[in-house]
C-alpha cells in the first residue's frame, strides 16, 4: 500500500495536482502507515503466565523460553513488545530513579540516551534469553528510598514488597522496558504492553491512568485451576472494568488448563469443567462468554518446540492467536483501511477540481481562438490588450482575498491559543493545586469535575471558533466564486465530540483509580506530582491531536485558493502566450486551436489516470484487512 501511496503521490505531483492540504493529506497517511500501532495490554496478577504466553505466542520459534517464566515475580517492570523499523533488534531499559524526577514516561521517552540499550542477537536465543532476564532484575534500597519511589506504603502493609535480612526493600531496577523485534504480528503494528502485578501498577499512576486505557484491547489473564480470586478482581475492578471503549475490546484468558487434565476423568468430563470455569468467569466479571478462553501457554510452547499438532490443539492456543490477528489486528488494517479510502477520495475530489478549472480554461481559450478565424492582426492585437487587462483587474481584485485571509488567521489563531499548553495548564490550575496540596484530599473528585468542565467548556468553544471560520469562509468563497468563477468548497471542520469523549475517558480513568484505596497514597507529595503530570501529558497529546486535525483542514482550505489563483495566472499567461504567437506567425491560429485540442485529451487521460490509482490503492487497502492470523506467526 505505501508503495502505491507513492506512485499516487509522485503522479500528482508530476501533473502538478497536488496542493500544500494534498500533500500534508498524503505525507500523514504514509507517516500511519509506517508507524500507526494498536496496543494489547496483557494484565494480570503476578504467576498468572503472562509471560509464558508471551513466549508462546513470539518465541516459540527458537526453541526455548525467551522472555523469563519461571515462579513466582518475573516481569518486574512494565515491558513494551513491538517493532520499529528505524531501530535494530535491542532492549531499551528505563532506570527505576527516574521515578524520582518530574518527567513523565511520554517525555522520558524523547530521551533515548538515558535508557540503557542492549542490541539483541536474534539468531543467538541464549544471548535473546539472557538479555531478556533483564526485565526481572530487582534491588535493594532503603525503606525511605523504596517510598520515594513508590513500593513502600505504611498504611498498606500487606502490600510492600519483601524485605531482606538486613532489612532492605526489594524493588524491580527498571521502570519501563521496551523490546524491538520483527515478529510478523509485531511488523502489522501490534505492540503487547506486558504489566507487572497489582502492586507495581499502582506504584506508576501513568501506566494505570495513561497506558492501559489508551490499549485498543486488554488481555486479563487467570489461573484455570483458581479462576477469579481476590486479588484478580481488585485488579478487574480496580483497572479494567470501566475502561473506555466496546466491551468486546477485553478479554479473559484462563491460564494453565493443564492443571485440569486428571487422568482419571474423561476427555468430556475436563471439557465439562474447562467450560463451567469460563462460564463461572464470565458471570463474574460480567462479559459475554465469547470473551472468554481457555488455554495452557506451557503446553503450547512446548508443542510448537516439538513440533506435535496434537498438543498444540489441545493447548487451545492457536484460538488466542486468531483473536490477536483477526480481530484485534483486523480492527487496526480496517482502520487503516478506512483512512486510505478518506484520504484518497479527499485528494481525488481536491485533483478533479483542479482538472476541472482547466478544462474549463482550456474551454474558454478555443472559444477565444476559434472567434479570431478570419480576423486581421489588428483584432488580434485588441483581444492581447484585453486579456492582459482581465488579468490585471485580477490581480488587483485578489486582494480581496488577502482580507478574508487577514479574518481567518485571526480567528485561528484564537482557536491555537485554546489548544496550547499555557490554556491546558489554565484550565486546570485548580486540579492542580489541589493534587498537590499536603494531606488527604477529600475534595479531589470536585475539584476533578470542575477542572474537565473547564476543559470540555474549551473544546466546545473550539467548536464554535470552528463553526464561525467555516461560515464566514463559506460566504467568502460564494463571493470569490461569482467574481472569478472559481468551484471553491468549504469542507466541514472536524468535529470536536470525539475529543470531548476521550477528556470524559480520562477523567473516568482518574476518579475510578483514585476511588479504590488511593486516597492515602495521593497525600504523599511526590506520588501527587507524578500524577498531575501524567494528566497534563495526556490532555496535551488529546489537544495536540485535535490541533493537528483542524491545521490540516485549514490548509486544505487555504491551499484550494491558493490553487485555483494559481491556476488562473497560468490560464491568463497561457492565453496571452497563445495571442502572441498567432501574432507572430499566419499560421499560429490553427496549430494554437489543434494544441489546445490536444492539451483536453491530455486532460482526460490524466483524469482516467487519477481514477485508476484512487480506485487501486482503495481495493488494496480494503484487501489487507485480515480475515485470520498469518500462517507463521513464531519468530
Amino acid at each position: 500500500m505505501r508503495l502505491r501511496l507513492k506512485v499516487l503521490g509522485d503522479w500528482l505531483r508530476e501533473q502538478q495536482l497536488l496542493d500544500d492540504g494534498g500533500e500534508e493529506r498524503l505525507q500523514r497517511l504514509t507517516d500511519q502507515l509506517r508507524s500507526d500501532k494498536v496496543m494489547v495490554a496483557f494484565v494480570a496478577e503476578f504467576s498468572r503466565g503472562k509471560s509464558e504466553l508471551i513466549n508462546a505466542v513470539f518465541f516459540a520459534g527458537y526453541g526455548r523460553r525467551i522472555m523469563p517464566a519461571s515462579a513466582g515475580r518475573t516481569t518486574m517492570c512494565p515491558t513494551e513488545l513491538g517493532y520499529e523499523a528505524a531501530l535494530p533488534p535491542c532492549l531499551r531499559l528505563l532506570p527505576i530513579e527516574t521515578r524520582l524526577q518530574p518527567q513523565t514516561l511520554l517525555e522520558w521517552r524523547l530521551v533515548p540516551e538515558k535508557w540503557m540499550r542492549l542490541d539483541l542477537d536474534v539468531n543467538d536465543p541464549d544471548q535473546l534469553a539472557n538479555a531478556m532476564q533483564k526485565v526481572s532484575e530487582v534491588m535493594h534500597v532503603t525503606q525511605d528510598e523504596a517510598r520515594a519511589l513508590g513500593f513502600w506504603h505504611d498504611d498498606r502493609p500487606w502490600d510492600n514488597p519483601p524485605v531482606n535480612a538486613g532489612g532492605a526493600v526489594e524493588v524491580p531496577r527498571w521502570r519501563h522496558a521496551l523490546i524491538n523485534m520483527a515478529h510478523p504480528l509485531l511488523r502489522q503494528g501490534l505492540v503487547v504492553l506486558d504489566t507487572p502485578g497489582l502492586n507495581a501498577i499502582g506504584a506508576e499512576p501513568e501506566l494505570t491512568v495513561n497506558l492501559i486505557p489508551q490499549a485498543q484491547a486488554v488481555v486479563f489473564i487467570l489461573g484455570a485451576d483458581t479462576g477469579v480470586t481476590k486479588s484478580d478482581l481488585a485488579i478487574w475492578r480496580e483497572h479494567l472494568a470501566t475502561m473506555e471503549g466496546s466491551a468486546g475490546s477485553r478479554f479473559v484468558v484462563l491460564n494453565k488448563i493443564d492443571t485440569l487434565w486428571d487422568e482419571l476423568s474423561s476427555p468430556e468430563q475436563i471439557d465439562r469443567q474447562i467450560a463451567r470455569q469460563c462460564a463461572d468467569t464470565a458471570q463474574t466479571l460480567s462479559l459475554e462468554a465469547k470473551q472468554v478462553l481457555a488455554l495452557s501457554a506451557q503446553k503450547g510452547l512446548l508443542a510448537k518446540v516439538r513440533g506435535d499438532t496434537a498438543l498444540l490443539a489441545e493447548s487451545q492456543l492457536p484460538r488466542f492467536e486468531q483473536l490477536l490477528g483477526r480481530q484485534v489486528l483486523g480492527a487496526r488494517q480496517a482502520m487503516l483501511a478506512g483512512a486510505i479510502g478518506a484520504t484518497v477520495a479527499r485528494v481525488q475530489t481536491e485533483a478533479e477540481r483542479t482538472l476541472g478549472a482547466r478544462r474549463r480554461e482550456v474551454a474558454e481559450q478555443v472559444l477565444e481562438l476559434e472567434s479570431l478565424r478570419g480576423k486581421n492582426h489588428q483584432v488580434v492585437r485588441q483581444m492581447r490588450l484585453r486579456v492582459e487587462r482581465e488579468k490585471a483587474e485580477f490581480d488587483r481584485s485578489a486582494a480581496s482575498v488577502l482580507a478574508v485571509r487577514s479574518v481567518h488567521v485571526k480567528l485561528l489563531r484564537e482557536l491555537f491559543m485554546l489548544l496550547g499548553s499555557a490554556s491546558i495548564k489554565r484550565e486546570l490550575l485548580g486540579l492542580s493545586t489541589t493534587l498537590r496540596e499536603p494531606g488527604v484530599k477529600f475534595g479531589v473528585r470536585k475539584a476533578y469535575a470542575r477542572g474537565f468542565d473547564n476543559l470540555r467548556g474549551v473544546v466546545r468553544e473550539v467548536q464554535r471558533l470552528e463553526r464561525e471560520i467555516h461560515t464566514m469562509l463559506a460566504s467568502s468563497f460564494r463571493q470569490i466564486n461569482t467574481d472569478f468563477g472559481f468551484a471553491l468548497q468549504v469542507a466541514e471542520p472536524p468535529t470536536m465530540d470525539r475529543f470531548e469523549s476521550d477528556l470524559d475517558a480520562v477523567e473516568r480513568s482518574h476518579l475510578q483509580y483514585l476511588g479504590v484505596g488511593n486516597l492515602v497514597q495521593l497525600a504523599r507529595p511526590e506520588f501527587a506530582d507524578r500524577l498531575v503530570r501524567a494528566l497534563l501529558a495526556r490532555v496535551r497529546s488529546i489537544f495536540e491531536t485535535a490541533l493537528g486535525e483542524i491545521e490540516l483542514w485549514n490548509k486544505s482550505v487555504s491551499s484550494q485558493l491558493d490553487t485555483q489563483m494559481r491556476e488562473r495566472r497560468r490560464a491568463y499567461g497561457r492565453r496571452i502566450d497563445a495571442i502572441q504567437r498567432i501574432q507572430d506567425a499566419a499560421s499560429g491560429l490553427e496549430r494554437r486551436i489543434a494544441e489546445i485540442a490536444e492539451q483536453e485529451g491530455a486532460l482526460d487521460a490524466a483524469e482516467q489516470r487519477l481514477r485508476m490509482l484512487s480506485r487501486d490503492l482503495r481495493h488494496d487497502a480494503s484487501a489487507a484487512v485480515p480475515e485470520a492470523l498469518p500462517e507463521s506467526v513464531s519468530a
